[in-house]
């Protein structure tokens, strides 16, 4: 399945998130695959697109950075998963 990750950066810990960044990489875990990630170039957060069939092991690459980031995580499908939806 794939999510759309919103995630923002309180000003106050956007250093100590930034150091945490450039020493991971913020690499996911087995089970999860980054389509593409996107940073606001101001520093306040960003756009993952992610996908996985494991919501533990998504879980769990999202409570890695929850102490420092805020997510919202929206499920999302293409063109042909919305057509049978709205069909």
């Amino acid at each position: 399945m794939t999510f759309i990750v919103n995630w923002s950066i309180d000003p106050s810990i956007r250093d100590e998130a930034n150091a945490r960044f450039k020493s991971t990489g913020a690499p996911p875990p087995t089970g999860v695959k980054i389509v593409g990630r996107w940073h606001n170039l101001d520093g306040s957060g960003g756009v993952a697109i992610l996908e996985s069939n494991d919501p533990v092991a998504l879980g769990k690459h999202i409570q890695e950075w929850s102490d420092l980031l805020e997510f919202q995580i929206i499920p999302a499908g293409d063109d042909a998963i919305i057509a049978q939806i709205i069909a």
